[in-house]
């Protein structure tokens, strides 16, 4: 990889150390650009207009984000948000009285309070499959629960926003499709960062955001749906006219791909971004960035032990989340103490994993992110400022 290119091409890295992408990454230029260039046209020639005359770039989006997890357009749609794709992902499924829904203690906050606010309304039963003493969800209990409760989904995050942690998707995956079980997957944090690829997971849905370490915007998500959930006619609850036709007073028909999952109004600025973003990642390369991420936290992870900080992380296989804590201080001051000094982290809190932090006995932990943009020179600056907070 070419860093100083890339850091050339990404703004922030010239006044901020950002080790926050697994927050928001630092956006390259040409992703700031695409917005910047499709939100002129809509002024000169309005929103409609501008959308008709971008048609062939906005059908684009859609081909290079199958690229990226190895699918196909159809099975594609454009969202606000990984939780918003993750909640239209289940409000799809035909759920009745006394399901189950088998999850990991280690999910993300907002998919745990999903199924606690679902089981609260429909009478569902979540089952938690038991963490292995590595780190991560068991497999073997996973599987043994999937045996004995027969759940209606099995829901699997990725890689946990609080943690390191990369779980095994793939192996929950094989079992769901042994089973016919639905599968629903939260790659919030992996895509971008990760090998993410559909087939291989064998997953249903499939849930992610831009904003993250695939260096796009807010505001922009996607969620990946399956043949089978296509081919089965599983409708989001709220379908509008972008998902469905109306076929007379009392019916309608769906969309034959996964754009039934998308409203209407989609903010195209922002797909355009999202466009622009994915096709930078792939110019950089899945196994480039995975190479490049795993040289910086090695780094820092050995850096953070060699002088005394205790690493949160668990499991065989760790990503580019790194997480920390300090006793005896409060995380919040130590994040804006850091930002004072130009170097970006953020604070993952009791609330946000109330069972994993809970089980390492901690109130909070500074969550660190470097991306491949990254170098080791703002490593050493990071671990000199971070090494005086602690003291």
């Amino acid at each position: 990889m070419n860093i100083e290119k890339l850091r050339a091409e990404t703004t922030g890295c010239s006044t901020k150390i950002h080790f926050n992408n697994a927050g928001a990454a630092l956006m390259p230029s040409s992703v700031v650009d695409s917005m910047k260039d499709y939100l002129d046209l809509e002024a000169k020639v309005g929103g409609y207009e501008a959308a008709d005359q971008e048609k062939a770039a906005i059908r684009n989006f859609y081909g290079v984000m199958a690229k990226w997890i190895n699918t196909d357009e159809r099975n594609i749609a454009f969202t606000s948000s990984a939780t918003n794709s993750f909640a239209r992902a289940l409000s799809s499924i035909p759920f009745e009285k006394d399901d189950s829904i088998l999850i990991a203690n280690e999910d993300y906050i907002s998919n745990q309070l999903a199924f606690l606010a679902m089981q609260k309304r429909f009478d569902l039963k979540i089952i938690r499959a038991r963490s292995s003493s590595k780190g991560g969800v068991d497999v073997g209990d996973m599987k043994l629960q999937m045996d004995k409760h027969h759940p209606r989904l099995v829901s699997l995050t990725h890689i946990p926003t609080n943690s390191g942690l990369v779980q095994p998707v793939e192996e929950i995956g094989k079992l769901c499709k042994e089973r016919n079980i639905l599968y629903l997957v939260d790659a919030c944090q992996s895509v971008g960062q990760w090998p993410v690829d559909v087939k291989k997971i064998q997953c249903d849905f499939l849930s992610a955001t831009f904003r993250k370490f695939l260096r796009g915007p807010r505001g922009a998500g996607f969620l990946y749906v399956s043949d089978r959930v296509i081919n089965e006619k599983l409708d989001p609850l709220f379908i509008d006219m972008r998902g469905a036709t109306w076929t007379s007073a009392d019916q309608y028909t769906s969309r034959m791909d996964a754009q039934r999952f998308e409203d209407w109004e989609i903010p195209y600025a922002l797909l355009m971004g999202s466009r622009a973003a994915v096709d930078y990642a792939l110019k950089a390369g899945i196994d480039q960035i995975v190479k490049r991420n795993k040289i910086l936290c090695d780094l820092l992870r050995n850096k953070l032990q060699s002088i005394g900080f205790e690493l949160l992380d668990q499991g065989e296989t760790l990503s580019s989340i790194i997480t920390t804590h300090i006793p005896g201080k409060d995380g919040t001051t130590i994040m804006h103490e850091l930002r004072k000094k130009n170097i970006n982290t953020s604070i993952s809190y009791k609330d946000y994993a109330v069972i994993d932090f809970e089980k390492k006995g901690v109130d909070w932990a500074l969550r660190i992110s470097p991306h491949y943009y990254n170098t080791e020179e703002e490593i050493e600056i990071f671990m000199d400022v971070l090494t005086a907070l602690k003291n």
